[in-house]
């Protein structure tokens, strides 16, 4: 008896890093992918389960490394029940792995929310350890009651160390420039060290360059955004170990033919990652066009930046103690300003894919760019043998008819 179930994925059109295997299958062995068979017909041996995915493109999972909340849930208010509610509807999205992303705040609501983060993280982290306890004990699958949730990776502070100037739909009246240790200390840090921790953060408020190497130094992920800086001080936060820029375009300053600022500087930098908000609103289908012709697919992340509102339609929603409304799928808060949005990696993939993106670059601009970004593609992001089964099967409509998830079926249709 194999130590490990097997799942035998065949006959899809698999996106590997490099190009496209039409009717291929993939073997997935406990939570890894065991092989790739780009035979139409492809002799394993037995399988304790397989899967016919024949008309359908397989892709490594989505990552969105930018999400305040789904289906009614906010992560700033959010239990660990209701994050991982927010999880489940993740799963049938085509995402396998996100950021739970914290806007400023009070100390308190920092606490809390970090707390809801840690209890689901350390939930999906026991019942993957049981189950493959379980499988190795008995060889065959066993249920779990997190089998359809998508991962939580850590967690994204968006702030509050940014621009007043540049605040966007943030409550300004929680935003801090960095002077100690201290600030840092208010925020509620998850205490495992092996999940992500990410920042968006504005280099020129007061110890901003600071923030950035102590920040870098403890292993955070750190990224530009709601910003005003010029080129000097971006390059001296690249410098101290900045390298992306958070929701590209929106909530920082406009390119000027004498002012270049964020936008010029990120656009003609190769060694800056920039993340967009593929809506058709924060960016115009034209200027999304252009933005894969100058950075191209290595270099750009799609995130959906959705707020508790998404997947509940239009209407009027009490978040981040204010008014947000909905109507055809644009938000905007008491100020007239946007905030957020209520798409999800789904709806953005769907918006690039319109625009001629090709499925290997959208591959790469959904998990294996994110996953690189968070520091962790050499262990997720990708189809190759040896990396986790975090895949999801697409139809030619962009629906999502199968998500698995650690080797395990979270969603199917």
């Amino acid at each position: 008896m194999n130590s490990n179930s097997e799942m035998l994925l065949r006959n899809a059109r698999v996106v590997l890093p490099n190009g496209m295997a039409d009717g291929a299958s993939v073997l997935i062995e406990g939570d890894r992918i065991a092989r790739i068979i780009r035979t139409p017909e492809p002799t394993v041996g037995h399988a304790d389960t397989e899967q016919d995915l024949r008309g359908l493109t397989l892709f490594p999972g989505f990552i969105d490394v930018h999400i305040h909340g789904a289906v009614g849930v906010d992560t700033m208010d959010a239990t660990a029940e209701g994050l991982n509610r927010v999880s489940e509807f993740l799963a049938g999205q085509g995402v396998t792995g996100w950021l739970p992303t914290l806007v400023p705040a009070a100390p308190e609501d920092y606490q809390s929310a970090v707390r809801a983060i840690e209890q689901l993280m350390h939930e999906q982290s026991v019942a993957e350890k049981e189950e493959q306890t379980e499988l190795r004990r008995m060889g065959q699958l066993q249920e779990s009651p997190l089998q359809g949730s998508a991962r939580v990776l850590g967690v994204h502070y968006e702030g509050p160390f940014v621009n007043t100037a540049q605040c966007g739909a943030l409550r300004s009246a929680y935003f801090r420039s960095f002077s100690s240790l201290s600030e840092l200390d208010s925020l509620a840090v998850p205490n495992d060290r092996t999940s992500v921790r990410m920042m968006t953060l504005a280099p020129e408020i007061e110890g901003g360059l600071d923030l950035v190497q102590e920040l870098n130094s403890r292993g955070w992920v750190v990224s530009i955004g709601h910003t005003r800086a010029d080129t000097g001080v971006l390059d001296g936060a690249h410098k101290a170990g900045a390298r992306h820029l958070t929701h590209f375009m929106n909530a920082m300053a406009p390119l000027h033919h004498r002012s270049p600022g964020p936008v010029g500087w990120g656009l003609s930098r190769d060694d800056v990652t920039c993340d967009v908000i593929a809506d058709g609103v924060h960016l115009i289908p034209a200027v999304l066009k252009l933005l894969v012709k100058l950075k191209t697919s290595n270099r750009l992340t799609l995130i959906s930046d959705s707020i508790a509102a998404a997947g509940q339609g239009d209407g009027e929603y009490s978040i981040w103690g204010e008014t947000i409304s909905v109507k055809d799928g644009r938000t905007q808060n008491e100020r007239g300003s946007i905030a957020g949005s209520v798409i999800t990696m789904l709806d953005a993939v769907r918006m690039m894919k319109s625009l001629g993106v090709s499925k290997t670059d959208l591959a790469r601009m959904t998990a294996t760019n994110p996953a690189r970004l968070l520091r962790l593609d050499d262990d997720c992001g990708s189809i190759e043998e040896g990396k986790r089964a975090d895949l999801i099967a697409l139809d030619d409509a962009g629906n999502v008819r199968l998500t698995i998830i650690g080797g395990r079926v979270a969603y199917r249709t």
